[in-house]
């Protein structure tokens, strides 16, 4: 494979963190850039994240999306491929996408159904919802608000090496073409 980004996105517990580790796994010079180590960075004036996002909250998030766009080209300049993961939902994927490129560019759009992902939530050492009824309003943002380009799979009934095989074998319906 030629080095490339592959951005996987979705919503918090849909797979994202266990999928790209496992993509990074299978590629043979890769990257696992996960987007909320840049947050977890913060010590002191981490402003907390969640449906409604604070001024500072917002700018901290752009901060964390900006550092992680400049490393992944750093990597891939390296001659890695980079397996990206964060939340990326609503038009600020279409943002980052644009200061993503015009590196090669696939995006992958994990979106199991809401049951799928509260049961994985609930599975999880951590939470990332204030509570179980928060799924479904981020899951309208991702169905309703969140532009529909790269490869958008449902893996709701997958396991990671399953969702990884697919999205392994549709790899080239989540390419990101570069041209205006």
């Amino acid at each position: 494979m030629t080095p490339s980004i592959i951005l996987i996105t979705g919503l918090m517990a849909a797979g994202k963190s266990s999928v790209a580790q496992a993509l990074a796994e299978r590629l043979p010079k890769s990257v696992h850039l996960r987007g909320d180590l840049f947050r977890r960075l913060i010590v002191r004036g981490r402003a907390d994240l969640g449906f409604e996002l604070t001024d500072e909250a917002l700018a901290q998030l752009n901060l964390r999306y900006d550092i992680a766009v400049n490393v992944a080209k750093m990597y891939l300049a390296a001659g890695f491929t980079v397996v990206y993961q964060d939340i990326i939902l609503g038009h600020t994927l279409t943002q980052l996408v644009a200061n993503l490129q015009p590196a090669p560019l696939y995006v992958v759009v994990l979106c199991p159904n809401v049951d799928a992902v509260a049961k994985r939530e609930l599975e999880r050492n951590k939470r990332g919802y204030a509570d179980l009824a928060e799924v479904a309003q981020f899951d309208r943002v991702l169905r309703a608000e969140t532009p529909r380009v790269g490869l958008w799979l449902d893996s709701s009934l997958m396991t990671v090496a399953e969702t990884v095989d697919q999205i392994l074998a549709r790899l080239p319906a989540a390419l990101i073409d570069s041209e205006p």
